[in-house]
């Protein structure tokens, strides 16, 4: 029995108020989703351990099933494998964003949605103005980039951008944990201010401002760490071959260790304008030859970090009628039976427009599976599922096994 997983990054949210006191994903029209949870068992996953910040790393790695406390690197270190920049003993791998600063303030965690190119010309910039033998910068997608530092220590606090859009950023500054990061600290430090005084000027940024968008006008290293010891999902599961299906660096790098085949598709953005329909041919494409597919698509999440409502609803009724309707009416006529998982990595709540902790709904339809009594897919309907409310790798399990 073959298996695959659909997850909208950020999709569960909170109630809302001008939704009528329900959340985006009740809100939004999301008729095979609530087939699917007809049809299946329901319950929810707790993705964030405790002592763990509510990154997509972790999230995404948990859904997997692997244990944060033996594997969790950052998410630099799963980054630089997507890029294929292999890391070496004594190399500290940091996510590396280009960010919009307006005077004091981190207006956004993302340069206005900065294009690839734009960005590339920027980082190729920066590895001439401040990248030497200790620093070096790697162009990824839009404002998501890599740095690594020789000899870096990893024992840093280091907020990530997007939890604070319009807060002072030097209040969120780099801190070392113990004395000995002060140094990579300052250096880090050092960087983000000589970062904001040449980028500031670029022919790129010029052109941006002129155009009324927002400039890539300062770096945001975070997220440290060093190369990770992951089993792959053979492994972990016995599982055959398996493949990934995303528009970001992060979760391919998570591919990349788990033992994934990585598959793009073309017009896969990252945002809501992504190729949905692309993306749902290749999980079929994929299907026919491996064993179990992971799909993510970080469309609601964007929203929520925007703090768009309407939009995050968009992004899950396209998941919804564009990816996830085809791939059921699809499998659904094949002779061999497949296995559809959906839920979200960790709630993005537009209101707070950052990641949080709680668990998340999720839907398992396994063909010739009692289904439980839940009838919609939603962060409330899931808590009278029979799953209940799982932790580790018991998700995985329950959707392989």
């Amino acid at each position: 029995m073959k298996s695959i997983i659909i997850l909208g990054d950020g999709m569960a949210d909170e109630p809302i108020a001008a939704l009528n006191g329900k959340t985006p994903l009740q809100y939004a029209q999301t008729p095979s989703m609530d087939f699917l949870a007809k049809q299946g068992v329901t319950g929810q996953l707790l993705t964030v351990p405790d002592g763990f910040h509510p990154g997509s790393e972790v999230a995404n790695l948990s859904v997997l099933g692997y244990d944060l406390s033996a594997v969790y690197e950052g998410r630099g270190v799963l980054e630089a494998a997507s890029m294929g920049v292999e890391l070496h003993a004594g190399e500290l791998a940091m996510r590396c964003n280009l960010v919009c600063t307006e005077g004091e303030l981190l207006k956004n965690h993302s340069a206005g949605h900065i294009t690839n190119d734009e960005a590339a010309e920027l980082i190729g910039f920066l590895n001439q103005e401040l990248g030497n033998e200790i620093v070096k910068f790697y162009p990824g997608v839009s404002y998501r980039h890599l740095m690594v530092v020789q000899g870096g220590d990893k024992r840093l606090e280091c907020t990530p951008p997007h939890d604070i859009p319009m807060h002072p950023f030097r209040d969120a500054l780099v801190h070392a944990d113990v004395a000995a990061a002060e140094p990579t600290a300052r250096l880090l430090n050092e960087l983000i201010i000589h970062s904001q005084q040449v980028l500031s000027t670029h022919p790129v940024n010029r052109r941006r401002v002129a155009s009324g968008k927002d400039p890539a006008n300062s770096i945001w290293p975070w997220s440290p760490g060093y190369r990770p010891a992951m089993r792959t999902l053979k492994e972990l599961y016995g599982i055959g071959k398996s493949a990934v299906i995303s528009a970001v660096d992060l979760i391919r790098g998570v591919g990349v260790y788990a033992g994934m085949d990585i598959i793009r598709v073309e017009g896969a953005t990252g945002l809501y304008n992504t190729n949905y329909e692309g993306k749902a041919q290749a999980a079929l494409d994929a299907l026919k030859t491996h064993d179990f597919v992971y799909v993510h698509v970080e469309a609601s999440d964007e929203a929520g970090h925007e703090g768009d409502v309407a939009l995050k609803i968009q992004t899950i009724e396209d998941l919804d009628k564009r990816l996830i309707r085809p791939v059921y009416e699809a499998v659904s006529q094949w002779n061999e039976p497949v296995v559809i998982g959906v839920l979200p990595d960790h709630p993005t709540p537009c209101a707070i427009r950052t990641h949080t902790s709680a668990p998340v709904p999720f839907l398992i339809c396994k063909p010739g599976q009692t289904p439980d009594e839940v009838n919609r897919y939603d962060e409330f309907s899931v808590l009278n599922g029979r799953y209940g409310l799982l932790r580790g790798d018991a998700f995985m399990r329950a959707l392989i096994g």
